[in-house]
């Protein structure tokens, strides 16, 4: 009588490699909730500081939804190659187009065609700058698509094929896109209704009105000789509008005067 084979360990689950994006084991946002959908090759850096404070609870509690493609199961080969050395040389590596081709497709898989309802976005330095006008603008759309660059940025023919919108967070360079797609992030989700729990804190805070925020006081009413501008504590909400509005006029026009150049007057 021959050995039967050796039983399997119970409850142990077979694993298979997918390209699907990965959860990291959060709650699934209904479908209808706004949603971001990330490109990486460190899917692990999500969801950092997006996990905390009121986005977090936001996440945990569904109001948005946020998933991670991992570049790496798209790469070529043994080793799952995701770049090669530039064309024309050069240092550096570059991300492949026909990898990327594959992981932008299944990232864009069930999201509208109209970009201003899903934009697809590139984080690059040499993007235009990311304002507070275009997380309003994200936060009204259904979701967004970021792909987050690595080495030496990615094959242009991919940006061109697909039209991608490049997105600047500053004028700097940065190892990756993942820190700035989190902050761009941040700025769009508090956007979202509910998210804040009260929306008009985002209406009178920097950009908001094409002025940088005016400045802000607490209790107590007397810290190390210093106090609090009498009008706050006047009681006449009149008189505190127009002096926070004079004090967001001169904060803006001494420390970026280009931003009082693009207002229209009040």
């Amino acid at each position: 009588m021959s050995p039967s084979p050796p039983r399997r360990a119970a409850g142990r689950l077979a694993v298979t490699p997918s390209l699907a994006p990965r959860d990291l084991g959060r709650p699934r946002a209904p479908a209808m909730a706004w949603q971001a959908r990330i490109i990486t090759l460190f899917p692990e850096a999500f969801p950092g500081v997006l996990g905390l404070s009121l986005t977090g609870r936001a996440l945990k509690e569904g109001r948005w939804g946020l998933d991670t493609i991992d570049l790496r199961p798209f790469g070529l080969g043994k080793h799952r190659n995701v770049d090669d050395t530039p064309a024309g040389g050069g240092a550096g590596m570059v991300l492949r187009a026909d990898v990327l081709e594959r992981a932008i497709d299944a990232a864009q898989r069930g999201v509208p065609d109209d970009r201003a309802q899903w934009p697809l976005v590139y984080l690059s330095p040499r993007g235009r700058p990311f304002t507070q006008d275009m997380a309003r603008d994200w936060s009204r759309a259904k979701g967004v698509t970021m792909l987050c660059g690595r080495f030496e940025g990615v094959d242009q023919r991919v940006l061109d094929q697909y039209a991608v919108d490049e997105v600047s967070l500053g004028d700097f360079v940065m190892t990756g896109g993942e820190l700035a797609a989190q902050a761009m992030i941040d700025a769009t989700v508090r956007l979202l209704p509910d998210v804040l729990g009260n929306a008009a804190s985002t209406e009178e805070e920097s950009f908001s009105a094409g002025l940088l925020e005016h400045p802000q006081y607490t209790r107590p009413a007397e810290w190390n000789g210093l106090s609090i501008p009498s009008v706050l504590l006047s009681g006449n909400h009149a008189e505190i509008a127009r002096w926070r509005h004079e004090q967001s006029e001169a904060i803006t026009r001494a420390r970026r005067p280009d931003l009082m150049v693009k207002r229209k007057p009040s």
